[in-house]
C-alpha cells in the first residue's frame, strides 16, 4: 500500500492496518467500553477493555515479583533488552511514528521524530547499562574505605500524557530497565492504541531475549481509578507522572504521603527572549516552529515571545505573515504543518482564552476554525499582541497560541520571563555575548531549559528533561536522571584490627 493510497483512507481504517502491522491483538482493539478516537476526524477506531482493580492488582504483584528476579540480572545484560527494543522500534519506525500521527495528530514528521526520540534513549539506556557507578569517598579513618552504591530501587509507575504518547514512556523505562527496576505503564485514555503498540514490540524484543521474568512491562488501561491505585501502593516506589499541573498537585502528596518517590514533568508556559543583535532569519523559523509545531500541543511550546521595542514592527509583521500562510489540515497530507487539537475540550480551551485575550485588550490575529474532516478539532495557530503580561497569559493553554510582549530592558524581559508560575523552558535569540550569559546566569532564567539562539523545544536525550516550579521539578532521559531509578547506599569497610569512630568519639568497655 503507498502513502498516497494510505493517505486516502479514513483514519480509523488507516489505525487498523497499521495496528495489525504491529502486531497488536484485534481481539484487544473491540468489545469494550472505553472508545479509541482519531483527532483526525473525531471517529471510532477502537473498543477497548478497562483494566480491572483485580487485574490491576495482579499486574503490582506481578511487577513485585519481576523485581526479585530482574535486579540480580547483570546490568550489561539487562542493557541486552533494552538493545534488542530498540531494534523492534527501527523496525516498526514508519509504522509506530504514522500511528503517532494518527492517534495524536501529529504530523508524519514529527511521530516519525517521536519514535526517534524513543530509538536514542534505547541506545543512550544501553551504554549506560555498563556506567551505573557510584563513588569512592574519602574518609577520616584509617585503614577504612568508604564508597556509595547504586541498587535497583523496585517497580517504577510510569503515567504519560497525550501529547507525548510513546516517547515519554522509552525516557522511563529505558532508564527504569537498566536500572534493574520493573515498569507499569498507565497511558493517558486519549492515546491507548500507541500504548497497546509499544506493549507488543516490547514483548517481541523480551522473547529474542529470553530471561525476562514475567511481569517485567505492564499496561494498565483505564481513567482516574486505575491511575489512583497505581499512586497509592507502597510496591511501586517510584511513580513518574506526566500531565497538568493540576494532576501533579494530586500525585504529589498522594506519593509523599507514602514517602515514595514521585518524577513530575508538568505544566510549561515557556518564553522566548528576542534581543535587536539577534539573527532574525533564525529566529523567525525558530520561534515559528516553537510556537506553532504540534498544534501548540507540546510541554515546551513557545507561548510568549518578549520583543524587543526597536524590532517589534517589523519582526511581528513577519510573525503574522508565517502564520497566515502556515497550512493547517490533515496531518498526513504533504505540506500540512499544524494538525488537529486532540479534542474538542482542547479546542474550547483555546477559544476561552482568546476571548480572555481580547478582554484584557489583547489582538488576536489568527486562531479561527478550520474546516478539513469529520468533527476533528482544527484551528488556525493564533498570534496574540498583549498589552501587558494579563492572567491568560500567565496560564498555560496547551495550544498554538503565541502571545506577543513588547520590551525594552533585558532585565525586564528576563522578570517577565520568570513571573509565571511554571520553569519548564526558556530562550534568548542574540548575538551578544553579555546577553546571553546573563540569561544563563543564576540571575537569569529560572527555567530547567534554557537555550541561545534555538527555540524552548528541541530537548535531546543527552541531557536531564524537566522543570522547576509548577513544572513538578522532575528530570528524565539523559545525564544522571538515572538515579531517580535507583536507590543508593553508603558502604564503610574497615579493613584494620582497630575501631576508631568518626569524628574522634571514643568508646572503651
Amino acid at each position: 500500500m503507498t502513502r498516497e493510497t494510505e493517505t486516502r483512507l479514513s483514519p480509523a481504517d488507516d489505525a487498523r492496518a497499521v495496528l495489525a502491522r504491529l502486531g497488536v491483538d484485534p481481539a484487544r482493539l473491540s468489545g469494550g467500553d472505553r472508545i479509541a478516537r482519531s483527532p483526525l476526524d473525531g471517529a471510532e477506531i477502537a473498543r477497548l477493555t478497562d483494566t480491572t482493580p483485580a487485574e490491576a492488582e495482579a499486574a503490582i504483584a506481578g511487577a513485585a515479583e519481576a523485581f526479585k528476579a530482574w535486579r540480580l540480572v547483570p546490568a550489561p545484560e539487562r542493557g541486552r533488552l533494552v538493545a534488542l527494543l530498540g531494534e523492534e522500534l527501527r523496525a516498526a519506525k514508519e509504522d509506530l511514528g504514522r500511528l503517532v500521527t494518527l492517534e495524536a495528530g501529529k504530523v508524519p514528521a514529527e511521530g516519525l521524530g517521536e519514535v526517534q526520540e524513543m530509538i536514542d534513549i534505547c541506545d543512550f539506556a544501553v551504554g549506560l547499562s555498563r556506567q551505573l557507578h557510584g563513588l569512592t569517598i574519602a574518609t577520616e579513618r584509617p585503614d577504612h574505605r568508604m564508597m556509595e552504591t547504586w541498587h535497583p530501587i523496585g517497580p517504577v509507575g510510569v503515567i504519560t500524557a497525550f501529547n507525548f504518547p510513546v516517547a515519554v514512556w522509552s525516557w522511563n523505562a529505558a532508564l527504569a530497565f537498566v536500572c534493574g527496576d520493573p515498569v507499569i505503564w498507565k497511558p493517558s485514555e486519549k492515546t491507548l492504541l500507541t500504548a497497546l503498540a509499544v506493549t507488543a514490540l516490547f514483548e517481541k524484543a523480551a522473547r529474542r531475549h529470553g530471561k525476562v521474568p514475567a511481569g517485567l512491562a505492564s499496561l494498565l488501561i483505564g481513567g482516574r481509578e486505575i491511575g489512583e491505585k497505581l499512586v497509592d501502593d507502597r510496591r511501586v516506589p517510584v511513580i513518574s507522572a506526566t500531565g497538568s499541573t493540576a494532576m501533579g498537585r494530586k500525585v504529589g502528596p498522594r506519593v509523599a504521603e507514602r514517602f515514595g518517590r514521585a518524577i513530575l514533568e508538568l505544566g510549561g508556559n515557556n518564553a522566548a527572549i528576542l534581543q535587536p543583535s539577534a539573527d532574525l532569519e533564525l529566529a523567525l523559523r525558530g520561534i515559528a516552529f516553537a510556537a506553532m509545531g504540534t498544534a501548540g500541543q507540546r510541554c515546551t511550546t513557545l507561548r510568549r515571545l518578549f520583543l524587543h521595542g526597536s524590532i517589534y514592527d517589523g519582526f511581528v509583521t513577519r510573525l503574522k505573515a508565517a502564520y497566515a500562510s502556515v497550512k493547517v489540515g490533515d496531518p498526513r497530507e504533504a505540506g500540512v504543518l499544524v494538525g488537529p487539537l486532540i479534542d474538542a475540550d482542547a479546542a474550547r480551551a483555546m477559544d476561552a482564552a482568546l476571548e480572555a485575550a481580547r478582554a484584557a485588550g489583547g489582538t488576536v490575529h489568527g486562531g479561527e476554525v478550520v474546516e478539513v474532516m469529520g468533527q476533528g478539532q482544527y484551528r488556525r495557530p493564533a498570534l496574540v499582541e498583549m498589552p501587558a503580561q494579563a492572567d491568560i497569559v500567565r496560564h498555560e493553554t496547551f495550544a498554538p497560541i503565541l502571545y506577543v510582549l513588547r520590551h525594552d530592558d533585558l532585565a525586564e524581559a528576563i522578570a517577565a520571563q520568570n513571573d509565571v508560575p511554571q520553569g519548564l523552558a526558556s530562550s534568548i535569540f542574540t548575538n551578544d555575548l553579555r546577553d546571553a550569559e546573563r540569561f544563563l546566569s543564576a540571575a537569569g532564567s529560572d527555567c530547567g531549559i534554557a537555550n541561545v539562539n534555538i527555540g524552548p523545544s528541541g530537548a535531546e536525550i543527552g541531557g536531564a528533561f524537566g522543570g522547576e516550579k509548577e513544572t513538578g521539578g522532575g528530570r528524565e532521559a539523559g545525564s544522571d536522571a538515572w538515579k531517580a531509578y535507583m536507590r543508593r547506599a553508603t558502604n564503610t569497610i574497615n579493613y584494620g584490627s582497630t575501631l576508631p569512630l568518626a569524628q574522634g568519639v571514643t568508646f572503651d568497655i
